[in-house]
């Protein structure tokens, strides 16, 4: 496929680029945007349920922990991002003719440093480029969330700053690809002997009816679920606790979970072709979800 040809097939629904509403395919930023340039911007994904976005300032406290640390003012205030966010929501609905109520969508928003001759400093002054749009959220299939999924792991050979949601994500499609390889869905990496995370999703181990997972650190991507599954393990009783975990200790998981704003949490029950547990979905996990879903009904824009 040449690029004018990829370029038309882009769909024509509704995205946000530097303050005006317009269709993906026609959206163009400049060749010198230093998120082109240098992958010198940060990302959030936020998604919606029935219209409703779902642990929205939560999202907008990593967005902005992401901005400080690359020293990038937000351009806008969580007033106007959720302005945005809900606009083409509606949009999207409108334009694909499914009532936003019946529909879950992923609103994905890019800021980059902006545009600038291409030179490594961080350049003060510079107006930064915002690009917002709407995609349909594609969850888990029954027969994944039935069975549960096939993981591989890896040595994580990416940065040492983990903890920004960066547009630099070569590290992340290298991991990525090594599951696609391998006909499995993800990718759990360790860096030396400890977990740390898969490609795109936080990773729970679960011994003996607790959950644990790895420490906010550099080392890893603070996933929205971070939050939200500990406050279902204490609300459930299921004892919850962030540590360094070895090697050893996910191999010999009764159950391991991965957490993602397009999983929510999902099992794995193979790991490098070996079974996790017994090779079924476990309690824990059914509990999880059960409270997850519960969560999504609760949740209000």
């Amino acid at each position: 496929m040449t690029s004018s040809s990829a370029a038309n097939s882009l769909p024509d629904t509704p995205c946000y680029l530097n303050g005006e509403y317009t269709a993906l395919k026609d959206a163009k930023i400049s060749v010198l945007d230093r998120g082109f340039i240098f992958g010198d911007g940060i990302y959030e994904v936020v998604p919606a349920y029935a219209g409703k976005l779902f642990r929205f300032e939560q999202h907008m406290a990593r967005l902005e922990r992401s901005l400080a640390e690359l020293r990038i003012t937000n351009p806008l205030t969580r007033v106007e991002w959720r302005q945005v966010a809900l606009k083409l929501i509606a949009d999207y609905a409108h334009k694909t003719g499914a009532p936003a109520e019946n529909g879950n969508q992923l609103i994905y928003i890019q800021i980059s440093r902006g545009v600038a001759m291409r030179d490594h400093p961080m350049l003060p002054g510079l107006t930064p480029t915002v690009f917002v749009m709407a995609n349909p959220l594609k969850l888990p299939s029954a027969q994944q969330r039935e069975q549960g999924v096939a993981c591989v792991t890896a040595d994580d050979f990416r940065w040492e700053k983990a903890h920004i949601k960066s547009t630099s994500l070569l590290g992340a499609v290298f991991s990525r690809q090594i599951s696609v390889d391998a006909g499995a869905l993800e990718t759990v990496m360790f860096r030396g002997d400890h977990l740390s995370e898969a490609s795109s999703s936080n990773v729970w181990v679960i011994k003996d009816g607790r959950v644990s997972g790895p420490p906010k650190d550099h080392l890893v991507l603070e996933g929205i679920r971070y939050g939200l599954i500990e406050e279902m393990c204490r609300a459930a009783g299921i004892e919850f606790e962030l540590r360094r975990i070895s090697r050893a200790e996910v191999l010999a998981a009764d159950e391991l979970l991965l957490s993602s704003a397009t999983k929510e949490v999902l099992p794995v029950t193979l790991l490098d072709g070996r079974p996790v547990g017994n090779g079924q979905p476990g309690p824990i996990y059914a509990r999880l979800y059960a409270a997850y879903q519960q969560a999504k009904l609760e949740q209000s824009t």
